[in-house]
């Protein structure tokens, strides 16, 4: 809907030719762009959203913009709104002109990041994580921590930082309906990415899993993954001279190989920097225990690195309780992994255990198979780093209360 104000209007053949255009690009965020009211307000000076879903949009800025830059225009706000900037802004504390200009530009690049890769961050709001001075892959808070850069580029409104404009209409979607519009959006997610796996960016796929989890049973999922890396190896079959061929009678003057089918080593990398704790860690390697268990590798003795940024304790076990984790410092889990492919006998699959807060190596380690279990805490689901892309992640969600696991032992490196 176009609602006139002053005796002034926006193209209305212009915006609706924008949804259309944004709907074709994101189908999944039809049900977002189209709950918008969009409001004629010349006086702003801008197009910006407030958080009862209304789009103020100042016609000769609507008049300015083509049909593209305005869908794209479109789908950014409404990446404001989903990911409900304006109440994380005020969980933050951003209240100073400065610290709503900084939030501005960090939840643009937030948003930013999953568009410009489709070629569809706005013009008018281009912010990118690395104009920042940031890594690219992360949340709002995580940007706004590091020192501002300069003032923002765009006036996203109150739909962004959470402080009212002189626009505002203070009516339009309750928040009931709100949050619905977010539950739709997140299942029009799943569904788009069980249709097409890898058309939804990983942002948007992140935030839907925080607002709407999957069904899928991580523990499934890990356990495919790990029999899938075990299988790969287990499934090899090479020539071997340290034993004589059954055939050998049949050619005395030649010595000839026998099969040789290689036993999969696993290796489990646990991540025990300062954010993780032992009840945490204790929990998954329990899990892992019995996906090694079913996969026929206990009597193997399965290798555990305790790593945060350095290695602290390689060991092998058959049983979680057999753990002694050792670390409490910075995190990352490349050096696990290096350690981990450098170990005699070399292991064809690296389990890692982390919260994702740590850099990954470019490339994964040639001829291993790695699977991430990324430990998603409870009161904190947003905070989670992304895995790298050459590595199956798998999304280790919270137990049930009340589940016994084994304990951890924690000791301080030496």
């Amino acid at each position: 809907m176009t609602t006139p104000a002053q005796g002034h209007s926006v193209d209305a053949h212009k915006v609706a030719a924008a949804r259309v255009a944004a709907t074709a690009k994101y189908p999944y965020l039809a049900s977002g762009l189209f709950a918008c009211s969009v409001i004629a307000e010349p006086d702003c000076g801008t197009i910006a959203i407030d958080s009862a879903w209304n789009v103020y949009a100042d016609p000769s800025w609507v008049d300015r913009l083509s049909v593209d830059d305005l869908a794209r225009l479109f789908v950014h706000h409404v990446g404001h709104l989903l990911r409900d900037h304006a109440h994380r802004a005020e969980a933050r504390g951003v209240a100073e002109e400065n610290q709503r200009e900084w939030w501005n530009r960090c939840a643009d690049a937030e948003i930013n990041d999953d568009l410009v890769t489709d070629g569809w961050a706005p013009v008018v709001a281009p912010d990118l994580p690395n104009d920042l001075g940031c890594d690219a892959a992360n949340l709002a808070e995580q940007y706004y921590q590091h020192p501002a850069t300069g003032p923002r580029r765009w006036d996203c409104g109150s739909g962004c930082d959470n402080h009212p404009r002189p626009w505002d209409r203070g009516t339009g979607v309750d928040i009931n309906q709100r949050e619905l519009l977010r539950l739709g959006v997140a299942a029009e997610i799943h569904r788009q990415h069980g249709r097409e796996p890898g058309t939804v960016p990983g942002g948007w796929l992140r935030w839907a899993e925080t607002v709407l989890p999957s069904r899928i049973d991580w523990r499934r999922v890990l356990a495919a993954e790990i029999r899938y890396g075990v299988a790969s190896v287990a499934g090899k079959v090479d020539y071997t001279y340290r034993r004589p061929s059954r055939r050998a009678r049949s050619t005395p003057d030649v010595v000839l190989p026998s099969l040789h089918r290689p036993v999969p080593d696993v290796a489990i990398v646990c991540d025990t920097s300062g954010s993780m704790h032992e009840q945490l860690l204790a929990r998954v390697l329990a899990e892992v225990e019995g996906i090694l268990a079913r996969a026929g590798l206990r009597q193997t003795r399965v290798r555990v690195l305790a790593v945060d940024t350095n290695v602290h304790a390689v060991r092998r076990i058959t049983k979680a309780d057999q753990v002694v984790l050792a670390g409490g410092g910075g995190t990352d889990m490349g050096a696990g992994i290096t350690a981990a492919a450098a170990l005699k006998p070399r292991p064809s699959v690296v389990v890692v255990l982390t919260d994702g807060y740590t850099p990954w190596p470019r490339k994964a380690p040639k001829g291993i198979h790695v699977v991430i279990g990324l430990l998603v805490e409870p009161m904190a689901p947003l905070a989670h780093h992304p895995g790298p892309s050459w590595a199956r992640v798998v999304r280790i969600e919270p137990t049930l209360a009340g589940t016994h696991w084994p304990s951890a032992k924690m000791s301080q490196p030496s």
